[in-house]
């Protein structure tokens, strides 16, 4: 069986182009025991996958050149040797960037369409839900009436941050790029407040403005003047879980910024950068609460579709841009 897959071409250079990315055919390899043939439903773009299109150590290893992106997907079971799955089933895993794929069944999870979308799995019930639940709370420790402010607070992980945030009883701040997205964070998400940074002309002004009583809790996902600005407003003992750098990762020189240090040791402040692969022990039950809070309404979410596996490449480089509201996931039909 023949099937269309997305290679990385090349290792971009500053911010990568269409051309970064090659679309080839391949030929699947017959099943063995305990394998399953699968249909890709869903997958996810996150701006960590540009930091692995180079060849730099880091917490991943880099994607090889000439071979498929890889990233977490939905995928339908088609044929299986495997006793667990049976035809039809839906799972979640790490998987190549192919419209089919053969996968063992130790590299899938069966996921329950009953209670969320199958999308919902890549975002809200999946890695970022993980993510903006686990590093907000074990790192941030967000107290009843402290401030908690988000960057990129209308990606996939920042939306859920703010309302977390307002389940634990702090007043939510958030900085997005658009009066659309300022909009929706605070009449559809319950942001207390929220800055547009392309139209502010002083943002540590701004943060000061919106965040009369200090910042206790930063949760940064952009870093930059944007992080450079909020941490200058942070109170005694303020937490800053460090979860993306999403403004730096196709700068092609060193960017020079304020020395943080200060601040940190004179406000006797906590920065600490995570993975949520850090905190897997707490997976299970951080994805059961996230699952209730969808429950009972208090956690909402939004995604931006593309349609069409042919549009992955597009999709990825559309972060870059501001292109989606929550979770950006691409419908393979």
């Amino acid at each position: 069986m023949k099937t269309k897959q997305i290679l990385l071409d090349s290792r971009p250079k500053g911010t990568p182009t269409l051309e970064t990315f090659k679309t080839e055919t391949t030929e699947l390899p017959e099943l063995k025991a305990g394998e399953v043939l699968l249909q890709g439903l869903y997958y996810s773009v996150d701006p960590y996958m540009r930091g692995r299109m180079n060849d730099a150590k880091s917490y991943a290893a880099p994607f090889k050149v000439g071979e498929p992106i890889v990233g977490r997907t939905v995928a339908q079971v088609v044929k299986s040797q495997s006793p667990n799955l049976k035809t039809g089933d839906e799972v979640v895993g790490m998987f190549p960037w192919q419209e089919a794929f053969v996968a063992s069944k130790d590299e899938v999870s069966k996921i329950d369409t009953s209670i969320a979308p199958a999308s919902y799995y890549l975002s809200i019930l999946g890695m970022t839900g993980l993510t903006a639940h686990l590093g907000l709370t074990i790192i941030g420790k967000p107290k009843a009436g402290e401030t908690v402010v988000v960057s990129g607070a209308a990606g996939a992980v920042g939306m859920v941050v703010g309302q977390i945030a307002k389940i634990k009883g702090c007043r939510a701040v958030g900085i997005a790029g658009s009066d659309e997205k300022v909009r929706l964070l605070k009449e559809d998400f319950g942001f207390d407040e929220a800055i547009n940074y392309k139209t502010t002309s002083n943002m540590q002004k701004a943060i000061a403005e919106s965040c009369p009583d200090g910042v206790d809790v930063y949760f940064d996902n952009v870093g930059g003047e944007i992080s450079d600005a909020v941490i200058s407003n942070i109170n005694f003992h303020a937490r800053i879980p460090i979860c993306g750098q999403i403004s730096l990762y196709n700068s092609t020189e060193q960017p020079m910024g304020p020395r943080l240090q200060p601040l940190l040791l004179t406000r006797s402040a906590l920065m600490q950068g995570f993975i949520i692969r850090n905190f897997s022990e707490q997976f299970q039950e951080a994805q059961k609460q996230l699952a209730q809070w969808v429950k009972e309404g208090k956690l909402k979410f939004t995604e931006t579709t593309v349609q069409g596996f042919d549009q992955l490449p597009n999709a990825f480089l559309g972060l870059f841009t501001g292109d989606n509201v929550g979770k950006m996931v691409v419908k393979a039909k």
